[in-house]
């Protein structure tokens, strides 16, 4: 999805009940916003994952979305030691308690892979030691759907045209005043 090297979110801390809407959007917003994996740490939750697939299948990308078990110990390995490709990564933690995200975009490494950690309802204080970057979208308390959106459309502009997905059953067309759909060859306009 991102034209650079590899974009992953971590979710921290997930509840499967509380937590299954909130988790899925985090996941969708991911994916929308250009990021190409989405790891669910905390209760397994199959549900989550089989909707961002499912999404993935119908409107195309090539976007993965996996449970980790051992969250910190990934993201220890990502940060420190092989980010996929056997050396260190990127790792950027968006917390109110950050420093202000438009400070520190510019400042970022882009040609290393990154992991954008989301947290739960309680991030264990190992991970403001992790990764290399805490970052605020604002420094009230706010929705971490929306700092992933906002950090994820500041690090990857896209300018007036969206991210491609290849491969998708399902194409939205933008129009200004109905609904245009693209279906594998058919063209249904509401």
């Amino acid at each position: 999805m991102s034209s650079g090297p590899p974009i992953h979110v971590l979710r921290l801390g997930h509840r499967r009940e509380r937590d299954k809407r909130i988790t899925s959007h985090l996941g969708l917003t991911a994916r929308a916003f250009g990021a190409d994996c989405f790891h669910l740490a905390g209760e397994e939750d199959s549900n989550v994952l089989e909707t961002l697939a499912s999404v993935t299948d119908r409107f195309g990308g090539d976007f993965e979305a996996r449970h980790e078990k051992r969250p910190l110990g990934w993201l220890r390995r990502f940060a420190n030691e092989d980010a996929g490709d056997g050396s260190p990564g990127v790792a950027i933690h968006l917390t109110m308690y950050g420093q202000p995200w438009r400070e520190v975009i510019p400042m970022l490494r882009r040609d290393r892979p990154m992991a954008i950690v989301v947290g739960g309802a309680k991030v264990p204080g190992e991970v403001y030691g992790i990764c290399q970057y805490n970052v605020g979208i604002g420094n009230q308390p706010h929705s971490e759907v929306a700092a992933l959106a906002v950090f994820l459309r500041d690090l990857l502009p896209t300018g007036s045209s969206p991210f491609e997905f290849p491969g998708g059953e399902i194409d939205i067309v933008p129009s200004v005043s109905n609904k245009h759909v693209n279906q594998v060859g058919i063209n249904e306009d509401e």
